[in-house]
């Protein structure tokens, strides 16, 4: 029930950051050739909002197993074998996914005390970390529920 509120907040939340991304590039490309004037700002508010996408998109990529997987010599494996090996991996990936939440969240402090911005339109970076480890932990712990549920 909360896994499933989550996936649908991540999933609206990147509909608006993918919409947001098509309009500041489309304002600015018709600003740049047909007014000669470009979005200010337009670089530094696409690169927020694509690094913003992706860790927005993790944990619907490790919900749904939509990541890539090498599945070569799966099929030889016992059942067993290949639900423990599943297993495994997941948790491995688990592991490096909640250190990277621990890393971008220990970021997010430094940025938030250094009062961090970015330099052309002064966005603050530290919420964009936290944003980040928050989204990592949660893949984290998807990955874990999707593998202890894979049939």
């Amino acid at each position: 029930m909360i896994a499933t509120r989550i996936r649908a907040g991540l999933m609206g939340l990147a509909a608006l950051l993918l919409l947001a991304l098509m309009a500041v590039t489309g304002i600015d490309v018709v600003g740049r050739y047909l007014f000669n004037a470009p979005l200010s700002g337009a670089f530094e508010l696409t690169e927020l909002l694509l690094g913003t996408l992706v860790f927005v998109a993790l944990p619907l990529v490790s919900r749904s197993g939509a990541h890539v997987e090498v599945d070569l010599l799966v099929e030889m494996l016992p059942r067993r074998v290949t639900r423990a090996l599943g297993l495994f991996a997941a948790l491995i990936s688990a592991l490096v996914l909640v250190y990277f939440g621990w890393r971008l969240a220990v970021l997010g402090v430094t940025q938030f005390e250094d009062g961090s911005r970015s330099v052309s339109l002064g966005v603050p970076f530290a919420p964009f970390a936290f944003l980040g480890g928050l989204t990592c932990v949660v893949a984290a712990v998807f990955g874990v529920i999707r593998e202890l549920n894979h049939d």
